[in-house]
């Protein structure tokens, strides 16, 4: 390997514009000598020639003393080291590195704690055992740097003396990386804060607000997908989510809730998707394929829900945060797309059954955080575009005779190994919201009404029907009600006391 292979002074890579000129390094660098098809690490290594230390969105900014010596074991363990793991970058690496070459990199310093990393992903990844005798001694090292990735407990590997803390399988297995934002989230102890808040509220308030709030929810998450359906169908949805949590994840069981959300089931194949798939739009002349996303292939659908199932179960582990976990399986689950209809529901779906497996939502509290989701609509849109627009660069596809996409190149590591800290980081902040805003503000639209209901109680006797419709007017109107509710419902009500509803419900709703 020529020693200057991987020297390459950088102000831009690949349209990501550097803070200063400076010498990329780490997985940069190894994507660049390799040429491998992946998609950019959301933030890549700079060394810089001022001799500063720093960071930016895109970008770690090392000093010269932390340049690599030019050899990709070096560069190996400079990236594991400053820039975590990457399973995809270290897939794609070993895929094309000789077998020999590895085990020669691994046998310069093989009780190295970064030669024995090396060695075990490699093995790991590739299901390959390299010609390696198993170590008989030393101190374990952890495979993730907890102080750069989200681990669980973790297994043992005597022949690498190595603990496996990846939060996943190698069928499917994001990561995530700690963050100031997360990690102020994840202290913040909002599943705590959340329960001291509804142990708070009276119980039959509470259990109506429930009810409310998935209904609420329900119809939210069809509305993120541009539907609106009728109220039976809402409840119908509704009471699925109300029950998330209480079966164990599979694909029966995801099959069996898509039947739920599909209510005509007629010009749709149901089940596991049995051909290629896509999100976006029909060039409106030729129907050519517009894609924002592409699905997985659907030969890989079985084999990444079975590997996205299994761990789901591994994260179980209660020492891993429950909203990181609900970020991993939910967003892995849309962006495999394994339905042909229904993927964006079930998706928020399993964010509602991992937060209730998990208990962070209280025994028959739902968590309405599609509400949230929707409030929150473009950023969602956004944080779903930073996964599926890189990929549209290393998916190879054809169009086939329906229009619909077929992918002829090998995509499945795609889907399974991929960075997920955008997506969890959006998740905790509509948690956040969630129980700041949404939760709340039912809470307290309910409690209102019952303090507007007993002033029309004690004033005027009317049924309880009609204050539903005298409040829903009062709701649509900014507490003044229209002529037409006073030529009809509520024509037999004089002048004054009209004057006195209003008054009262604009105290009671409107007032802080």
């Amino acid at each position: 390997m020529n020693y200057n292979h991987f020297s390459l002074k950088i102000t831009v890579f690949h349209g990501i514009k550097a803070p200063e000129e400076g010498n990329l390094v780490g997985y940069g660098a190894i994507i660049e000598a390799y040429k491998l098809a992946v998609p950019i690490p959301n933030k890549l290594a700079l060394i810089s020639f001022k001799k500063r230390k720093y960071t930016t969105e895109n970008w770690r900014v090392l000093t010269s003393r932390h340049q690599p010596e030019d050899s990709l074991y070096k560069q190996l363990i400079f990236a594991l080291k400053y820039e975590g793991v990457n399973l995809l970058v270290l897939k794609k690496l070993f895929e094309i590195t000789p077998k020999s070459e590895i085990e020669s990199i691994i046998t310069l310093e093989t009780l190295g704690q970064y030669s024995r990393r090396i060695w075990f992903l490699y093995e790991w990844l590739l299901q390959t055992k390299l010609n390696i005798q198993d170590l008989e001694s030393g101190n374990y090292v952890p495979l993730l740097d907890e102080k750069l990735q989200y681990t669980i407990k973790g297994v043992r590997s005597s022949r690498h003396r190595i603990v496996n803390n990846l939060p996943g399988t190698r069928d499917y297995c994001p990561l995530i990386f700690k963050t100031e934002k997360l990690e102020t989230h994840i202290n913040a102890n909002i599943s705590g804060k959340k329960n001291t808040f509804l142990n708070s509220i009276h119980k039959d308030v509470l259990q109506r607000a429930s009810s409310f709030l998935l209904l609420k929810d329900s119809k939210a998450s069809f509305t993120i997908e541009g539907e609106n359906p009728e109220n039976n169908r809402a409840m119908r949805w509704g009471k699925a989510i109300g029950q998330a949590g209480q079966k164990v994840l599979s694909i029966e069981e995801l099959i069996r809730l898509q039947q739920i959300v599909i209510e005509n089931s007629r010009f749709i194949d149901m089940g596991l998707r049995k051909k290629g798939g896509f999100v976006g739009e029909h060039d409106r002349t030729t129907g050519e394929p517009i894609p924002d996303h592409i699905s997985a292939k659907e030969d890989n659908v079985e084999q990444l829900l079975k590997g996205l199932i299994a761990t789901n179960e591994s994260l179980q582990d209660q020492t891993y945060d429950a909203v990181l976990a609900a970020a991993t399986i939910a967003f892995g689950f849309v962006f495999i797309h394994p339905f042909v209809d229904g993927n964006g529901r079930l998706h928020r779906y399993i964010i509602h059954h991992i937060l209730a497996k998990k208990e962070f939502t209280q025994q028959g509290v739902i968590f309405p955080v599609s509400s949230s989701i929707l409030d929150h609509i473009d950023d969602y849109k956004s944080v779903l575009e930073t996964y599926s627009h890189p990929l549209l660069d290393h998916i190879q596809w054809k169009e086939t005779e329906d229009h619909n996409v077929e992918v002829t190149n090998d995509t499945i590591d795609l889907y399974r190994y991929f960075d997920a800290t955008k997506q969890a980081e959006f998740l905790y902040d509509c948690v956040e919201d969630t129980l700041e805003r949404v939760i709340p503000e039912e809470v307290t639209y309910l409690q209102n009404y019952d303090d507007f209901k007993k002033y029309i109680d004690n004033n005027f006797e009317m049924p309880d029907k009609m204050v539903a419709i005298l409040v829903r007017f009062l709701d649509q109107n900014n507490g003044v009600l229209s002529k037409r509710a006073l030529k009809k419902e509520f024509s037999a009500l004089k002048e004054k006391e009209i004057k006195d509803i209003e008054t009262n419900y604009k105290t009671i709703f409107l007032e802080e």
